[in-house]
């Protein structure tokens, strides 16, 4: 074989968690797989928590478990969420219980490294796996197959692209995907804090000013603050040193956990809503932020692009024999199979945030009433709980 010009059946381009998912369960599923991408860095030593945490879902979990991955995840950095309380103006509050809900926790929280090492670690293992540290340039798609040139000279061929590259993917803009996106003028930031006061496993969220704050538990007495500021805000909160961070953060969830301390320096990202008009082409399909961006008010967007995987290993491994994987009528079952949970949850997302967004008094009374008619359904309440475990 030229050393120049590889055979895959799948090349999977993006290496974050979504990417190297899906590299791990097509590998699994007996492909032969290519992944251009990097291998994750460790957080420093004396780093307390990774400051990006997720909040995974029951599906979530049971890909993971499937792919034998979530059993290598050391279990002191996991912390369960059996509760979740949401508090929006004046004293209007809902409480979400797991054991209500009658499952065993409403999620887990876990660092993006921990999982990513573990990721990492798992495809190592993987014999039809391959490694690609180079960045592709140019995509070319025939009816015989899909050939990806690369920046260090050399070229693969592959019967299916699988794009994983995030929310301004490279190989959306090779199949002219349409993107429509929408700035929400908010930045999320994130940091970690040692609560004074127990958290009892609980997740925290309050709405507030058209703002969110969110506190997730963490191991060993410690919080993942997710504050959904608006930008100028968000600018100002990221130039704060972290004791007057702690401080503002106590303010705001109304000294809820005690005093904090913050334990690891805060970071911000810009939040979008951003839709395509297409998920896949001839032989490429795209999965994760390259597919949909959503508002973390949930906390679901992890879990939709997970989810994206699950349908996409799911309809490859029920593939006709005849049948190519690039095949376009293979690939529209797994768009097909996508496109109601994306809406769906779009519309969730978007539409809270746009309703704890309006101003004046008004809105207050009917976000308070909604919140209230909610409390009151435990039907209601255990279809929201069902919908956020996926």
């Amino acid at each position: 074989m030229n050393a120049h010009h590889q055979t895959f059946d799948v090349a999977v381009i993006g290496g974050g968690l979504v990417g190297k998912t899906a590299a791990l369960a097509l590998t699994q599923g007996g492909l032969r797989v290519a992944l251009l991408a990097q291998p994750c860095v460790p957080p420093p030593a004396d780093a307390a928590f990774d400051a990006r945490v997720y909040a995974l879902s029951a599906s979530s979990q049971a890909l993971l478990e499937r792919l034998r991955v979530w059993q290598a995840l050391d279990p002191s950095r996991l912390s369960p969420v059996y509760d979740m309380r949401v508090f929006g103006d004046a004293h209007a509050e809902l409480h979400f219980s797991a054991f209500q809900a009658s499952v065993p926790q409403l999620a887990w929280i876990a660092e993006s490294s921990l999982i990513e090492q573990a990721l990492d670690a798992a495809l190592r293992f993987q014999p039809n796996l391959t490694w690609l540290d180079a960045r592709a340039q140019a995509l070319d798609v025939k009816a015989s197959g899909a050939t990806i040139a690369l920046a260090n000279g050399r070229t693969i061929e592959t019967d299916l692209v699988v794009g994983a590259d995030g929310a301004h993917s490279w190989v959306r803009a090779q199949i002219g995907s349409k993107v429509l996106r929408r700035d929400y003028q908010q930045t999320g930031v994130v940091a970690n804090f040692k609560a004074e006061r127990p958290h009892g496993e609980t997740a925290y969220q309050w709405f507030s000013g058209g703002e969110i704050v969110a506190l997730l538990p963490l191991p060993d007495g410690h919080v993942s603050l997710v504050w959904s500021a608006r930008t100028e805000h968000a600018d100002a909160l990221l130039e704060h040193d972290p004791a007057k961070l702690a401080a503002e953060v106590e303010r705001v969830t109304q000294g809820t956990l005690g005093a904090l301390e913050c334990v690891t320096p805060a970071k911000g990202f810009p939040l979008a809503l951003q839709t395509v008009d297409r998920l896949i082409a001839p032989r490429v399909a795209l999965v994760g932020d390259a597919a949909h961006l959503i508002h973390p008010l949930a906390g679901q967007g992890m879990n939709l692009g997970l989810r994206d995987v699950m349908s996409l290993a799911e309809v490859v491994a029920q593939k006709e024999a005849f049948r190519d994987l690039g095949d376009t009528v293979l690939l529209r079952r797994y768009e097909r199979s996508r496109r109601e949970d994306i809406r769906a949850l779009m519309l969730a997302t978007d539409g809270l945030q746009k309703l704890f967004a309006v101003p004046g008094p008004l809105a207050r009374v009917v976000r308070n009433a909604g919140m209230a008619m909610i409390g009151a359904q435990p039907l209601v309440k255990r279809w929201l709980v069902s919908a956020a475990l996926g």
